[in-house]
């Protein structure tokens, strides 16, 4: 994603293309993962809807831009001045949201206008983008007219089915509103036109279904929304698709709605071509978490070091929960037996597990079944359990080209030092290769990370005591 793409002339191309491509295989092409070596941003976007037991509280600003400046923005504190459906707000409380989060003070006014407001909202998980643009959706639809009027799109089967749950809770009580999911294993007989209001799928099947058998009319949707675009525009195909799919809307009545969880400029950059006029709401990075958390490098030689380094740390301070970041599963599993081994409740999380798996083995940890939590960058984005209070960087993180990944090391200390709380991150240094790694992150972060001797008990002691 480093490399500057001309969304208007791939977009130009994919369009020429169109006619010539047959759409088919869309679930085979589904159901293919990346190399689980890699962090799959639609598992780790999955996660972070699934275990995330509440809204962030985000104390930054809202950014928001405005392309047109006669459009009306307004920001609202109660749901009830949204002027929903009575029994859409009821679904509203019923889901346990008393007031608007930060991103929804400001998006749901404009999703709601009317006219129609295009819009484009980024911000990290958790903080209540689904459950703003599903309010949207069921707020646009009209119950009298018995055909699609609203589509969201999704990566990935599993991230279909979590927003179609979002739905299906808020609509609780308007049995009238229907919805279909357009996703793999799903089948609708040719020559059928569907009746459901609102239908939530993959770009492949949705393809498939509007374009190559015509069950429904794209043209004739009010809304569109276009979720988790980060993960969409990372996944092979899926950009091609969403164009498809998008050069057959009615772009002149059809309200277009992209969230994303960041601020890629590749991402504003295709965001912008699909959706025009948009007034753009961005929840500023949370940065300043960093003062809540204690930064710590250690000088090892080796990684039977790191693993002595780990133990005398574990053994000294009094510790709540750990999570322990490598940069391989085989690194990771050599640490969780010899952890084990020696003692400790260790759990694993790498990319070869499932995302049942994974649900799994952070429901133990977070029920501190587990108090030590070992895994890859899998587990750095949007995973938050209150109860840990140490980070440990076993392999600190790096780029494809062994340059600091500094934003996953923001991302993997963030796990720590949440809810306003302290915590500590320590960084296992074993080359000059990764102290350089080290100081660019501290350089890069203006935040100092000071010198930790894991021999030294009282030292120890002293970071645990917060001195």
């Amino acid at each position: 994603m480093s490399e500057k793409i001309d969304w208007a002339k791939y977009v130009s191309e994919t369009e020429k293309k169109i006619e010539c491509v047959e759409i088919s295989n869309s679930d085979e092409a589904e159901k293919k993962s990346e190399d689980s070596d890699k962090p799959n941003p639609a598992d780790a976007s999955l996660l972070a809807k699934i275990i995330r037991k509440g809204l962030v509280e985000n104390k930054n600003d809202i950014e928001v831009q405005r392309k047109d400046p006669r459009s009306p923005l307004y920001s609202i504190k109660s749901f009830e001045a949204l002027n929903l459906d009575p029994n859409l707000l009821k679904g509203v409380y019923e889901m346990g949201f008393n007031a608007p989060s930060k991103i929804q003070e400001t998006a749901l006014p404009a999703l709601l206008a009317d006219p129609p407001q295009n819009l484009i909202a980024q911000s990290q998980s958790g903080t209540g983008k689904t459950a703003a643009f599903v309010l949207a959706m069921l707020s646009r639809v009209d119950v009298t007219k018995k055909y699609p009027q609203v589509l969201c799109l999704s990566p990935t089967y599993e991230l279909a089915i979590q927003t179609g749950e979002v739905a299906a809770h808020m609509a609780k009580f308007c049995p009238e509103i229907e919805m279909k999911y357009a996703v793999s294993g799903e089948v609708v007989p040719r020559n059928t036109h569907l009746t459901e209001h609102i239908i939530i799928g993959t770009p492949g099947k949705v393809l498939d279904w509007a374009v190559k058998f015509r069950v429904f009319d794209l043209k004739k949707l009010c809304a569109f929304v276009l979720d988790e675009a980060d993960v969409m525009i990372s996944m092979q195909g899926h950009q091609d698709q969403c164009i498809r799919i998008h050069k057959n809307l009615n772009a002149a009545t059809c309200q277009m709605m992209f969230f994303s969880a960041t601020y890629d400029q590749q991402v504003m950059d295709f965001a912008e071509l699909i959706v025009k006029n948009p007034i753009i709401i961005r929840l500023k990075r949370e940065e300043e978490s960093l003062d809540n958390i204690r930064q710590y490098y250690v000088r090892c030689n080796n990684p039977d070091e790191k693993y002595t380094a780990i133990t005398n740390i574990y053994g000294t301070v009094g510790i709540g929960q750990a999570i322990i970041f490598c940069h391989t599963r085989r690194t990771a599993a050599w640490l969780s037996e010899k952890m084990s081994k020696d003692g400790h409740a260790v759990a694993v999380l790498s990319g070869d597990l499932t995302v049942e798996q994974r649900i799994s083995v952070l429901d133990r940890f977070r029920e501190g079944k587990e108090k030590v939590l070992i895994t890859t960058n899998v587990l750095s984005r949007g995973i938050d359990v209150e109860q840990v209070t140490i980070v440990v960087n076993f392999d600190l993180p790096i780029d494809m080209n062994g340059k600091a990944d500094c934003e996953t090391y923001l991302h993997r200390i963030g796990r720590t030092g949440r809810f306003g709380k302290s915590g500590i991150a320590i960084n296992l240094v074993d080359s000059e290769k990764s102290m350089g790694v080290c100081k660019a992150i501290e350089q890069h972060f203006d935040r100092k990370i000071h010198l930790l001797d894991t021999d030294d008990s009282d030292e120890i002691e002293k970071i645990g005591n917060g001195n």
